[in-house]
């Protein structure tokens, strides 16, 4: 009798199939992430007010400058080195009326942002609130 062991050339190995895993874990993820936003239970529903109006902040002191350069405090043109000692005064004068008045800058786009910041510095020196428009 011939006893001989066979050595097969190469073993057969397994392997995990694992294309369409990612397909899996993507449904998964997708499904925890719809489930987990959907209305919470705990949340207690409160009826909130709701206003009639538009109600917006008044606009209490205007500064503008135009494409030219020219600076106006309401209608009024100021001259530029004057903008400092015209609107110190007219935020004291508003002071007296609102606690914090509001100084609105309108400016062109070719206006000299420099120019602007130097506004917004005047009326945060004086305590007024700030709000720059650039159109």
């Amino acid at each position: 009798m011939n006893f001989r062991k066979k050595h097969k050339a190469h073993r057969e190995q397994s392997e995990v199939f694992t294309d369409s895993l990612n397909d899996i874990l993507f449904i998964l993820l997708m499904f925890f992430l719809i489930t987990t936003t959907m209305a919470n239970p705990n949340v207690v529903k409160v009826g909130l007010p709701k206003g009639t109006k538009d109600v917006k902040a008044k606009q209490n002191i205007m500064v503008s400058i135009d494409k030219e350069q020219n600076y106006f405090l309401g209608q009024r043109k100021i001259d530029k080195n004057m903008v400092d000692s015209f609107l110190g005064a007219e935020i004291r004068r508003m002071k007296k009326v609102v606690d914090t008045p509001t100084v609105v800058i309108n400016a062109d786009t070719t206006a000299f942002y420099g120019e602007v910041f130097r506004i917004m510095r005047i009326a945060k020196r004086d305590t007024a609130k700030v709000v720059a428009n650039v159109k």
